[in-house]
């Protein structure tokens, strides 16, 4: 039995199954015919990268400015090298390097700051200053 790969739309044009994306998005210099494609496939993996650091930087625990940082400089650099590298994609076909690596990013840093603080709360907080106040 075959897998369809290619679904046709209402306007006739081919759109690619799920199965497809995940195959194209972890295989080295893919194909992305769909830009839409590649640019959710940036997005989703930032917001995974944001949720994973989150918890990372919870458990060890960092904090403050030093956190923010390393957030930042993580997330940009693994996107950045993810799409010059892995992908090998022209980055002008995307609007620029800079395009690529600020897309999905204030969700993911939402994300990883929700993710970091109820972790750090969760483990480190003192009760004793909760009774307190």
């Amino acid at each position: 039995m075959t897998t369809r790969t290619k679904v046709l739309e209402k306007n006739g044009a081919a759109k690619s199954s799920l199965a497809s994306v995940w195959t194209r998005a972890f295989t080295s210099n893919s194909e992305w015919p769909d830009k839409e494609e590649f640019l959710d496939v940036i997005y989703w993996a930032r917001q995974a990268l944001g949720v994973i650091l989150g918890i990372i930087w919870g458990l060890l625990p960092l904090k403050g400015v030093l956190g923010l940082l390393l957030f930042v400089l993580i997330n940009a650099g693994a996107i950045y090298f993810y799409f010059s590298n892995f992908q090998s994609v022209d980055e002008d076909e995307y609007g620029g390097a800079w395009e690529l690596t600020k897309e999905g990013f204030m969700t993911s840093f939402a994300g990883f700051l929700v993710t970091w603080i109820i972790i750090y709360s969760g483990l480190y907080y003192e009760t004793d200053k909760l009774s307190s106040i």
